[in-house]
């Protein structure tokens, strides 16, 4: 039988980026043992509580709340709760809130607990093809044009493989961008991660802009390293499935 939850200590949960299977024995545990769960959305995390049948108070914990729910979070530790911390789709904290309240617990003494899990970082670097052991993840690149292409031009002497978010509405842009940074560079487009639907396409940028208008859904971008070891068998887009495909999930 598993130890009980330490009280006073912050759960980090890795929640399901697509397939609800994605979860974890021990996250099912946490989220049924802790007092509260801190979400970033408590309407998507309510759902899947229930669907496991789990049934908890739930804290709305998103980036423009974070300095009041951090101190909010931490008043719970001091009263010697377990809270679990959950994003809408992955590992907290990984592009999606988290570091603040993480800082603020560690700051005050507190025990966090990361339960591992589905992040759609590793899933994707990992059947990229490209080498994974070296590389840097960016996460979400600047909205504003001037800054993307100053952070893409300095990422241009980086040694390893580079890994970053985009929407389905910047992806154009993106491949455009990196066309013009990384035009020799091969590229790979990872998207629906671990749906019924999920697909990888590989190819130089001028390749993937000529498809990527039938593609949907959240992006992981992955660009090869500068000497870059291209990955063999390039695939073409599933364009059959593809155009029919909504993918509206975050990554």
């Amino acid at each position: 039988m598993e130890p009980p939850l330490t009280a006073s200590t912050l759960y980090l949960v890795a929640t399901p980026i697509g397939n609800l299977e994605d979860i974890t024995l021990r996250a099912l545990r946490v989220l049924k043992e802790c007092d509260v769960v801190a979400a970033e959305d408590t309407r998507r995390s309510g759902q899947l509580l229930k669907h496991f049948g789990i049934s908890k108070p739930l804290l709305s914990y998103f980036q423009f709340n974070e300095a009041k729910r951090s101190e909010e979070i931490i008043a719970r530790l001091q009263r010697g709760e377990k809270v679990a911390l959950v994003t809408d789709a992955g590992t907290p904290g990984i592009s999606d809130p988290g570091e603040r309240v993480v800082k603020a617990a560690v700051a005050a003494g507190f025990r966090v607990e990361s339960i591992p899990g589905a992040c759609a970082l590793i899933t994707a670097l990992t059947a990229s093809g490209l080498p994974t052991g070296e590389f840097h993840f960016i996460g979400f690149l600047p909205h504003k044009s001037g800054q993307r292409r100053k952070k893409l031009e300095s990422l241009k002497s980086f040694s390893g493989t580079l890994v970053l978010y985009e929407s389905p509405y910047r992806v154009e842009k993106l491949l455009g961008e990196l066309n013009e940074v990384f035009p020799e560079r091969m590229v790979v487009l990872a998207r629906e991660l671990t749906k019924k639907f999920e697909q990888f396409v590989r190819g130089k940028p001028a390749e993937l802009l000529a498809m990527v208008k039938k593609l949907k859904g959240e992006f992981v971008v992955l660009i090869s390293p500068a000497d870059g070891d291209e990955p063999e068998g390039r695939e073409e887009a599933e364009t059959e499935n593809a155009e029919d495909q909504v993918g509206n999930n975050p990554i």
